[in-house]
């Protein structure tokens, strides 16, 4: 992509997102892992929040929650994610959080923190990881793919380190990362010949896409300023390379034999809900536990705002998903 096209492209973007307790040293044995002090943001009570059909301005406004450690998975400079954990001895539940925003590196993994600090709350480790996108060296197929690949896989190191429950792991993304949550599920159909082949991926009990887009070509052809990424993503158009196309959407790599749940705002401008709506439908075909949740008057980032009506339902579906009571 040229200097010139990515700086229109990420431009037409952002129009469419515009569419303290004491701290506690956590101590470990990894000396590649940054430490930072947890403490608790304050917000003025007389902020009103939008609890349907939340903009991004208001998502993007948050102050960023801070996270506990700063650990890299892999050698490159973004394959590095985000650990948040309660304050307590137990062995936690973890969340791998995948976040979104049209593949592209205009957007990064700092929106999420308000909802990732509030599942900490409710007693859940949660694993943030950053990838290669769009306008990043290296960004795009495959390595995007096979990013979030090696970050999920390397919770078995966290754990190691951490008193993380593999027993009881849960995938969500948000947007895009969605996208790559619903095709982590089904990464195991991929053939051993394949560039984005996974001998051994982390088991999880469940996957909850909010807003995650399934089928990549019909994605593109939705004509709106964030289906752009789709071919910048792939390295170009589902026509001249349809098999890489089936390989990356969910849609085609069913069943995923995990439980999920697809939750979509009723009017989400950016993802259509048939994108959830099909993929489920396919799925249950396949013989998949697979779900769709639609929010009324929910738009595209509800998801990830902690005020909002459809975080409530998200995390409540998140409990269910872990077995809790």
């Amino acid at each position: 992509m040229t200097l010139l096209k990515y700086i229109l492209f990420t431009a037409i973007i952002g129009l469419t997102f515009a569419c303290n307790t004491p701290s506690t040293t956590k101590q470990n044995d990894n000396t590649k892992i940054k430490e930072t002090e947890k403490t608790v943001a304050t917000t003025p009570e007389s902020i009103e929040y939008t609890t349907h059909n939340v903009p991004w301005k208001e998502v993007n406004s948050f102050e960023k929650v801070p996270f506990d450690y700063m650990v890299p998975y892999g050698e490159e400079e973004l394959q590095i994610g985000e650990l948040r954990t309660p304050l307590t001895q137990d062995t936690f539940p973890l969340v791998i959080f995948i976040h979104g925003g049209c593949w592209l590196s205009a957007y990064n993994l700092d929106y999420l923190s308000a909802v990732a600090g509030d599942l900490v709350k409710e007693g859940y480790a949660v694993w943030t990881p950053e990838y290669r996108r769009v306008g990043d060296e290296g960004g795009g197929y495959p390595n995007t793919f096979k990013d979030v690949q090696a970050s999920v896989d390397f919770a078995r190191t966290l754990a190691d380190i951490y008193p993380l429950d593999l027993e009881n792991v849960v995938i969500m993304g948000h947007s895009a990362g969605g996208h790559l949550a619903l095709w982590l599920a089904s990464q195991n159909n991929l053939s051993d010949k394949s560039r984005l082949y996974n001998p051994n991926p982390l088991p999880v009990k469940g996957i909850i896409s909010l807003a995650g887009i399934t089928d990549l070509a019909a994605y593109d052809k939705v004509g709106n300023d964030c289906s752009m990424a789709v071919v910048e993503l792939m390295g170009g158009k589902a026509n001249d390379m349809q098999s890489r196309y089936t390989k990356c959407s969910p849609i085609h790599l069913l069943p995923s034999n995990i439980p999920t749940r697809l939750i979509q705002g009723a009017v989400d401008n950016i993802v259509p809900a048939d994108q959830g709506e099909t993929y489920a439908a396919k799925a249950k075909a396949a013989g998949d536990d697979a779900q769709v949740i639609n929010i009324e008057g929910g738009g595209h980032f509800d998801m990830v705002s902690p005020h909002s009506a459809a975080w409530k339902v998200i995390k409540s579906e998140l409990k269910l998903m872990m077995n809790e009571k």
